[in-house]
């Protein structure tokens, strides 16, 4: 069993920053790949960013040069750092860990409400 746990919630000022935070725990046995997914009200979930056991990286087209996706793997985080914050960034992001051996995983986090507004 494996748990996300989230946090970094917070009511930010359009071109503001934050950092949003994703501790895993329980039986991690190799990461297939990791990502952030966001939801607004009456849209469906767009992943945000990812990246590959390899590490590859993928960015949202609307979030590219502002948001960056990262590890530390001593701690088993994922971290979210986003800058330049507009207010279409307004959403609840999800941390999504999907692991592949001994077999494959989906595991989600809890969300986390991101108000971009001033």
């Amino acid at each position: 069993q494996v748990q996300l746990v989230e946090s970094g919630a917070a009511l930010v000022q359009p071109g503001g920053s934050l950092r949003l935070s994703c501790a895993a725990s329980g039986s991690i046995f190799r990461i297939n790949a990791m990502g952030w997914y966001r939801q607004a009200p009456g849209k469906e979930r767009e992943l945000v960013a990812s990246i590959t056991r390899s590490g590859s990286t993928n960015y949202a087209d609307s979030v590219k040069g502002r948001f960056t996706i990262s590890r530390d793997n001593a701690k088993n985080t994922m971290f979210l750092q986003m800058n330049s914050l507009k207010p279409e960034d307004t959403a609840v992001y999800y941390c999504n860990l999907i692991t592949d051996w001994p077999s494959w995983g989906n595991y989600w986090g809890q969300g986390t409400q991101v108000t971009v507004s001033s």
